[in-house]
């Protein structure tokens, strides 16, 4: 599927991606995958919904939505480049993501971010309604230990 905003567009198509560059910030740039190795990401990028932001011939933005397509999505891996952040790419990221036809009912929506939660809650992102219930299993370090004990 493809959105066309201004100079700018979105499209799902997998074989579109640029998967160096996704690699290098999700390995260099992120927060959360330091040491992610390209052939994890690119596992990753296979077994999800993929939406790159592109402009002229590059990719400026992605984000990733681990989904089964009818009851669950989680969004992970969102950038936009640091240089084209506060244009309001990311709302055409948003959109197109809150416009997908398998991304309709589903009934938990969940992503985990340390930023732009002004940006998520615009699009219905909230708190946990229950945070009780919610469990998980969470290695923070686990792209770089893998990397270290291959040494």
């Amino acid at each position: 599927m493809q959105w066309q905003f201004k100079d700018y567009w979105i499209d799902t198509d997998i074989g579109k991606l640029d998967i160096e560059r996704i690699h290098r910030f999700l390995d260099k740039e992120s927060s959360w995958a330091n040491g992610i190795s390209k052939q994890l990401v690119e596992k990753s990028i296979q077994n999800s919904l993929n939406f790159g932001l592109y402009n002229k011939d590059s990719m400026i933005g992605f984000a990733r939505i681990i989904t089964d397509r009818a009851t669950f999505a989680n969004m992970v891996d969102v950038f936009i480049e640091p240089e084209l952040q506060g244009k309001g790419l990311s709302h055409y990221l948003m959109r197109a993501i809150d416009e997908h036809p398998d991304l309709q009912g589903i009934r938990r929506f969940t992503l985990a971010t340390s930023t732009a939660k002004f940006l998520y809650k615009k699009y219905g992102f909230t708190e946990l309604n229950n945070p009780s219930t919610m469990m998980e299993r969470y290695f923070p370090n686990i792209y770089r230990e893998k990397n270290d004990s291959s040494n």
